[in-house]
């Protein structure tokens, strides 16, 4: 069998009729779930249930009860971090899109075995190699961003190093053992994971990229630890690590979702090696598919332990399932997505949940400005980054567009009411953004100097201008 069919997209019977041993029942009242949030007490997991779903006494969300949660998830927002919105001047360069995990969440892979020399199949996906990835990079950062973030599909010819691939060659059957190919057999060679992150460390510009599911490609067929990789990634110019591939971190939703992927625990085990390595990382969840209310909590108190533990995350995301492309849709597993009252529900939870996490961001490419903004009011202090190229949400069938300038940014975060704060990637620097002022740009970037950053129609940073595979 092939790598690229290890992991079938296909669904079985069985798994359209989903039962979990996990299920969102409580020994507790709403009503003192609420009196402790409101109180400011660690939260556990029967209060979270209680929360965020308005009381487990009664099916659906009551509109009043929510409304509490969400005044009590603002005022400590406000008690936390203030009344300030940050964002990041950032650019997204995802190296390629070719991938064969298998997850059926995601409509942003294309199978790796159609970007091979012999295939003949137009997939519509692109492999960038480092020097388009630099030349990118530095184009932007000529705008005056200060961060790029970067996450890829696991391209079977990606290794960490020049001394991974000599390993993975020397399996019998690599495919099939260690899912790698050679970048010879590919129309296009995206090079190392170590020589992609040098190529996009342009000036002093943040690199923030490597989740922990890349990093776990990026060690297979070794011993070696998440912290040596993390620490060899460092080297080569890494500066944090997002916390993305956690989708939800109970086992028996990633069988469902993400069979491929690698398990809860390892996702942990991958982010403590990044911390380890004295890398900044950040946290996520994916919700509003199959999942339900308590494992949306335990997702929660382990991101919480995680902290406990580490004091590494600097901000946690909740990221709102998009459905419309994705394979969980389209095959009749799920219906849609999160509901505008879950949404707001799982942003004020996150909140009162994570007492030791101080930034929750709403991520206006999968709400949309006008609910993004309304999330603002719901506990998030962090309104995403300029982005610049955007592709994941895009491909799932996200419609809320791929850029942002500084004086969108300014313009929104002042009708709210609240004072627009350009940030670096780790909240340490911070430049406050005037909203009289005449014109707005990043000024936080290397090469930032305040001129209004471009959208990709001008820049010539559109995913089209990029693409290296056909």
């Amino acid at each position: 069998m092939d790598a690229d069919e290890a992991v079938s997209d296909e669904i079985s019977e069985s798994t359209l009729d989903l039962e979990f041993s996990t299920s969102p029942t409580t020994d507790q009242s709403f009503e003192n779930a609420l009196a402790a949030a409101r109180a400011g007490d660690r939260l556990s997991i029967d209060d979270g249930i209680e929360l965020i779903t308005t009381g487990t006494d009664s099916p659906g969300i009551d509109t009043a009860r929510k409304e509490k949660v969400l005044e009590i998830a603002d005022r400590r927002r406000a008690e936390r971090v203030g009344d300030v919105v940050t964002f990041v001047a950032n650019l997204n360069n995802n190296v390629t899109t070719a991938c064969n995990t298998g997850c059926l969440f995601c409509n942003f892979k294309d199978s790796a075995h159609q970007f091979e020399l012999n295939s003949d199949v137009n997939h519509g996906g692109f492999t960038k190699t480092p020097a388009v990835s630099q030349a990118t990079v530095a184009a932007a950062v000529d705008r005056g961003i200060s961060e790029v973030t970067s996450v890829s599909g696991l391209h079977p010819a990606f290794a960490l190093n020049t001394e991974h691939r000599e390993i993975l060659a020397e399996y019998d059957n690599p495919a099939r053992a260690v899912n790698y190919k050679p970048p010879e057999q590919y129309t296009t060679d995206p090079g190392t994971y170590v020589e992609q992150l040098r190529a996009m460390s342009v000036g002093d510009v943040h690199l923030h990229s490597i989740t922990p599911e890349e990093a776990h490609h990026a060690r297979r067929g070794t011993d070696w630890s998440y912290e040596q990789i993390y620490t060899e990634l460092r080297k080569a110019g890494l500066d944090s690590a997002p916390g993305t591939a956690a989708e939800i971190l109970v086992d028996e939703v990633r069988d469902v979702i993400c069979p491929g992927k690698m398990s809860s625990s390892e996702w942990e085990a991958a982010i403590e090696g990044a911390i380890k390595a004295g890398l900044d990382v950040t946290a996520t969840i994916m919700y509003g598919h199959v999942e339900n209310a308590a494992h949306q909590i335990t997702h929660l108190k382990r991101v919480r332990e995680l902290q406990d533990r580490t004091g590494g995350i600097t901000e946690f995301v909740p990221l709102s399932f998009v459905h419309q492309n994705t394979p969980l849709y389209k095959r009749g597993v799920v219906s849609g997505g999160a509901s505008d009252a879950e949404d707001e529900l799982m942003i004020a939870v996150s909140r009162l949940f994570l007492d030791n996490i101080d930034n929750i961001q709403s991520s206006w490419v999968k709400f949309g400005n006008e609910k993004a903004l309304k999330l603002l009011n719901c506990g998030a202090n962090d309104f995403m980054g300029t982005i610049l190229s955007e592709e994941i949400t895009t491909r799932a069938g996200g419609t809320h567009g791929e850029f942002r300038s500084v004086a969108d940014y300014v313009e929104l975060i002042s009708a709210i009411g609240r004072t627009p704060v350009e940030r670096s990637t780790d909240y340490t620097r911070r430049h406050e953004l005037n909203p009289d002022a005449e014109v707005s740009g990043p000024m936080l970037g290397p090469q930032a100097d305040g001129t209004p950053l471009l959208g990709p129609d001008d820049n010539g940073l559109t995913p089209s201008s990029i693409v290296a595979d056909d």
